[in-house]
């Protein structure tokens, strides 16, 4: 709008000088005012070229800078509408024909403003060359008919600036790894077809391609190896549909493949041949040719979504369906996928874990457990992480449900204790606290797997702490209070995790011999607030400290809070104002790490 006004005030000001009143040439007063800035001479220094165009008689004039804002035209005949319109480029959206003498505006005696972007082709006579781009602003008035009569302006070249616009268009719009659209491009598509009349719109189809083990591949032959098979997927897939099907990066190793009219049978025909196209041959990369497979989840549109982002959830489910062990390189939604999908997840989940075992993928996260009064770190918990082959990681709460139904909880148990043993064995000043599941607890090997532990890794069981839940000891007493027996003659200490949760009887927590007690974090997060909470939780310290144990405070989140439980005589801290989890960057490092934490 400031350009506008500046280029109305500008052309009217040099095209009316001799309409300036003979008063003011002799007012006294303002030939004693300072002249102002030439107005025109500004434009031109700027590179904008004003213009009239009286459209009663298609008069073109133009300022005297012509030559050198428009200098692939300086010798082109642009005294008309006519012959200026006849340069406008192919890929015009507009112009100013269309923004001026086919403008709905109405003019109320002070003009009604205009902008137009298009191109101009430079003439063959001349050399030609390529498009240059024009911002063209203004105003245009209207005669006694109310249509417009006259118009004046401004124009500049922004040939540089459009292609910059089109590039971040373009980025925003395609893959920059492999040129391919983008899924947000690719949902637009599927709305205009879904959007069609019912009478002509025909069914079409999304594949959603996969390739299998890309994160084994990264680490086998390097993340720019697997850029390449990428690359060279996007390249195959685009090479085997036909001319106005359409292929879009989905998200990291997914391509969707959008099939004009397409049913049921012909998109399962499409989707094995392009399986079978992706296996046919090895793919290229600077480190060799590499074999690589691809799994698919098809959709039919409608029928198995009315708009994009259903459509893409259920190629999603019934990608997850293809990839599940022995299952059809090819699956196509159907609703019992949707039925299944609690068990699809689980599947998924129990996949994911036995993966991440198989290919060493399971880390621990440290987070300090801090002395109440000095605020030093006493000691650790090890806390077990699962590393997608994504590279996502997942925390014990969305997994250990699943892990605990399907068995798989007590190796993970055994794997986060092999790995804090080798940080112990590592770090002769560290010491740790891990935790075990019930499952873990009643396996009848799990004490002499234990014991042989501690002898392969001497000198670290007394500085290892073993956590359970409070609640564990509701499903069998006797066992657990022989294993702790059994391990504490190793030199392991025991901790009770979550006190407070499961209102374990004063009798029974007498004949266990714990080390600590840890009293659950729901207690403790709103102990300043809650006066039920705060006798609660003085309650359990004045019990835990007559039976002689040491007492850890979980989720101590500010100091008001940590204040309170030094006054009781809490002795340990853990919590966010200490400390969060930390998985460590170098291998060995976990000590320092947790402790800048």
């Amino acid at each position: 709008m400031q350009l506008r006004h500046l280029a109305d005030k500008a052309v009217s000001t040099g095209l009316q000088k001799a309409a300036s009143s003979p008063a003011a040439a002799v007012d006294p007063t303002a030939q004693q005012q300072p002249a102002g800035p030439a107005s025109l001479d500004i434009l031109a220094s700027i590179g904008m070229l004003t213009y009239a165009w009286d459209i009663a008689t298609d008069q073109l004039s133009w300022g005297e800078n012509l030559a050198d804002v428009l200098a692939d035209f300086a010798h082109v005949d642009l005294s008309t509408g006519r012959a200026y319109g006849e340069r406008l480029g192919a890929q015009s959206a507009t112009s100013r024909f269309d923004a001026i003498v086919m403008s709905t505006g109405s003019d109320d005696g002070r003009g009604v403003g205009f902008n137009a972007i298009y191109a101009l082709a430079p003439p063959r006579e001349t050399g030609g060359g390529p498009l240059v781009w024009i911002e063209d602003c203004g105003k245009w008035f209207a005669g006694r008919d109310g249509r417009p009569i006259h118009a004046h302006g401004v124009v500049r070249v922004i040939t540089e600036r459009h292609e910059m616009e089109r590039r971040l268009t373009r980025s925003a719009q395609f893959d920059a790894l492999t040129g391919a659209m983008s899924r947000a491009l690719l949902a637009e598509h599927a709305l205009r077809l879904l959007g069609q009349p019912e009478k002509s719109r025909k069914p079409f189809t999304i594949l959603l391609v996969a390739l299998e083990n890309l994160f084994a591949l990264n680490r086998t032959y390097g993340y720019d190896a697997g850029d390449e098979i990428i690359i060279g997927l996007a390249s195959r897939l685009r090479a085997n549909v036909r001319v106005n099907d359409l292929v879009a990066r989905y998200a990291g190793n997914k391509f969707a493949v959008l099939l004009e009219n397409c049913d049921v049978e012909q998109a399962k025909a499409s989707g094995q041949r392009l399986i079978d196209v992706v296996a046919h041959s090895p793919f290229a990369t600077t480190v060799g040719s590499i074999s690589v497979a691809a799994r698919i989840g098809a959709v039919v549109a409608p029928r198995d979504g009315r708009s994009p982002a259903v459509l893409f959830q259920h190629a999603e489910e019934a990608l997850d369906a293809a990839r599940q062990r022995n299952a059809q390189r090819l699956v196509c939604y159907a609703t019992s996928l949707a039925r299944d999908n609690g068990r699809l997840h689980a599947l998924q989940i129990s996949d994911s874990v036995v993966s991440a075992l198989n290919e060493r993928r399971v880390e621990l996260a440290f987070q300090p457990i801090v002395s109440a009064q000095s605020g030093g770190t006493a000691f650790y918990e090890a806390l077990l992480r699962v590393r997608l082959a994504d590279g996502v990681i997942v925390v014990p709460g969305d997994i250990l449900p699943i892990a605990e139904k399907s068995g798989l909880v007590r190796l993970l148990d055994q794997r986060v204790l092999e790995l804090a043993l080798t940080r112990l064995r590592a770090d002769p000043s560290l010491h740790l606290s891990v935790n075990a599941s019930v499952t873990t607890l009643h396996d009848p090997e799990w004490p002499e797997w234990l014991a042989n532990a501690t002898r392969v890794y001497s000198g670290v069981a007394d500085r290892l702490t073993i956590e359970i839940t409070e609640t564990t000891l509701i499903d069998d007493f006797d066992k657990t209070r022989q294993l702790i027996i059994d391990c504490k003659r190793l030199g392991i200490k025991f901790a009770m995790d979550d006190f407070g949760a499961g209102h374990t009887s004063f009798r029974n927590l007498r004949l266990l011999d714990f080390d600590f007690v840890k009293i659950d974090g729901v207690f403790i997060q709103n102990i300043i607030k809650s006066e039920d909470d705060r006798f609660f939780v003085r309650t359990l310290t004045d019990l835990a400290k007559h039976l002689g144990l040491k007492i850890v405070a979980e989720w101590v989140e500010d100091e008001a809070t940590a204040q309170l439980l030094r006054d009781w005589g809490v002795d340990f801290f853990q919590g966010s104002l200490f400390g969060s989890a930390v998985i460590p960057s170098v291998p060995g490092a976990a000590h320092d790490l947790a402790r800048r934490a």
